[in-house]
């Protein structure tokens, strides 16, 4: 059986005119499938039975169950999902105080190999998501919010489990439906998606019609730092990084955000925040900087506060736009792919 809410408004459109038809039913549909986040033909009450028994005997609804989840006392709140093959991924509330953003996954697991990622070390790759997988995963944690926060769920931030840009034809797809106001409804400057660097990704994604945000992890000052932390470095080397992000066509609004995890005693001092501020001259951006969780599957430890604090002022006094960002969910399993890994016994 083919999956009805991994297609798009035309191919679903394209469907209802193979049944003979009125081509009118396939917006229908794809409101209630992407607007209403119905997940049985019978609940489409304004779809003939005719029909709604057509698709029910061609198409099916992707697997997505809660099996766990857990709350943070900062109050951001992680899902374990299980899909319809027995793995399982992990999605995040959080919550800062001022608004509820939503952390979705687009792999299970991740191939990129990071040193210090929990999922890496933890999980390894299996797959990636399918568009069903990526949506079901929104359409539940708007669910919650609303149930748990009574708030909107209007911030999505692509930093799961995965590289969303290895799953760029997907992500793409999804994109498209969440941007869509006749379906999930998203601004494009309240989406993030996140990479570990892939240029040729990169450039692919700024192909796209209504571009969302781009954060990049950089996360070390040189290439041989970040090649013994990071191995997607052997095929996407930095200084082609830097000149694939000083190259590209923003908005006038927007800025790329460069991504920087600070590991103690790794890429944490001052003179690396020094050479930092050499490597990404150019680049319009503005620097998030993250002191590193810590995590049983890693061998990285936190940096101080002192060198966290001392890296960002360097910034600052450079005349850049630098962030520590809050830590959230620390007491849930934080890091992406710790929850996964221990449900799965690993």
């Amino acid at each position: 059986m083919k999956k009805i809410d991994c297609l798009s408004a035309e191919e679903i459109k394209e469907i209802v005119i193979n049944f003979s038809e009125q081509s009118f039913r396939g917006r229908q549909i794809y409101n209630w499938l992407y607007h209403n986040n119905v997940t049985s033909f019978d609940m489409m009450t304004n779809i003939p039975v005719s029909l709604r028994e057509k698709l029910s005997s061609e198409y099916e609804f992707t697997y997505f169950v809660e099996v766990k989840r857990l709350t943070s006392s900062d109050g951001s709140i992680k899902f374990l999902f299980r899909l319809e093959d027995g793995e399982s991924i992990e999605s995040v509330l959080l919550s800062d105080g001022s608004r509820i953003s939503g952390c979705i996954s687009t792999q299970v697991g991740c191939r990129m190999g990071c040193k210090f990622c929990a999922t890496a070390g933890a999980v390894g790759f299996k797959r990636s998501l399918t568009v069903g997988e990526i949506l079901a995963q929104v359409a539940a944690l708007r669910k919650s919010a609303e149930e748990l926060f009574d708030e909107s769920l209007l911030n999505l931030v692509f930093m799961g489990m995965g590289e969303p840009l290895d799953n760029i034809d997907n992500l793409k797809k999804a994109l498209t439906i969440l941007l869509d106001d006749e379906a999930f409804g998203f601004s494009h400057r309240k989406i993030t998606v996140s990479t570990s660097g892939l240029i040729s990704g990169i450039k692919k994604f700024f192909q796209m019609e209504s571009p969302v945000n781009l954060a990049v992890s950089i996360n070390a000052p040189n290439e041989k730092i970040r090649a013994s932390i990071m191995p997607v470095t052997n095929k996407n080397h930095l200084n082609d990084l830097i000149q694939t992000l000083k190259n590209v066509d923003l908005d006038k609004r927007k800025r790329i955000t460069l991504e920087y995890v600070l590991l103690g005693g790794v890429n944490d001092s001052l003179a690396h925040a020094k050479e930092f501020v050499q490597l990404i001259k150019g680049i319009k951006a503005k620097i998030n900087l993250i002191s590193y969780n810590g995590s049983p599957y890693s061998k990285f430890k936190t940096p101080s506060e002192n060198n966290v604090l001392q890296f960002q002022e360097y910034l600052i006094n450079n005349n850049l736009t630098a962030f520590i960002r809050k830590k959230l969910g620390q007491d849930i399993a934080g890091a992406c792919g710790q929850l996964a890994a221990d449900y799965k016994g690993v």
